[in-house]
């Protein structure tokens, strides 16, 4: 069975050698503050003239263009997480959204690795330990779901407190995912290995 590494690192997220990293953009696609204006920063002004033929893009969907100036990155694929508190029923679908998306392009683009930031947690205001369970469940579910072709997610962290908020909802998710694993072995017959008589 193939299976996908999942790292946390705290670092520059436009340093990472990866097929594809991903922008918490707005909805312009046309630069901002935080991981969408380093990116742009660090990718140079073709990316700001790709990203004005697109149109702008959805909360919750994703768009891709070059990385241009990012010479270690084929692609940044550009969405867009909610604001916390703008749409609180759906809120937890839409950011859950952003991950799903973002990994469905990759692997339409061939990308075997991405990184991503933090999405909503920076000037959007989403709670970092809701954040990223959201994101855990939303990338585990992702991968289950498609389980050939992408060889590792990163998740890139600014500061050393979202790191560690990451580094619990993994261990959560992880536990969480392996659970339903079992159970569903379980409701088919089948013992999970290192169970015997």
């Amino acid at each position: 069975m193939p299976r996908t590494f999942i790292t946390i690192l705290q670092g520059d997220i436009t340093a990472r050698a990866v097929d594809a990293i991903v922008n918490a953009a707005n909805s312009t696609l046309l630069g901002g503050g935080g991981v969408d204006g380093a990116i742009h920063r660090a990718a140079g002004p073709e990316l700001l003239a790709e990203c004005r033929s697109l149109g702008g893009c959805a909360t919750g969907q994703a768009k891709a263009t070059r990385a241009y100036g990012l010479r270690q990155v084929q692609y940044v694929i550009h969405t867009v997480g909610p604001i916390f508190g703008r749409e609180p029923a759906r809120e937890a679908e839409l950011l859950a959204a952003c991950y799903e998306n973002s990994l469905a392009l990759a692997l339409q683009l061939e990308c075997r690795s991405i990184a991503f930031p933090s999405i909503s947690t920076g000037a959007y205001g989403y709670p970092i330990d809701k954040a990223s369970r959201i994101a855990f469940d939303a990338i585990r579910r992702f991968l289950a779901a498609n389980p050939v072709g992408m060889e590792l997610v990163e998740i890139v962290t600014f500061s050393k407190g979202d790191y560690n908020a990451y580094q619990r909802a993994n261990a959560q998710t992880a536990a969480k995912f392996q659970r339903i694993k079992h159970e569903s072995l379980d409701e088919r017959g089948i013992r999970p290995a290192g169970q015997g008589d």
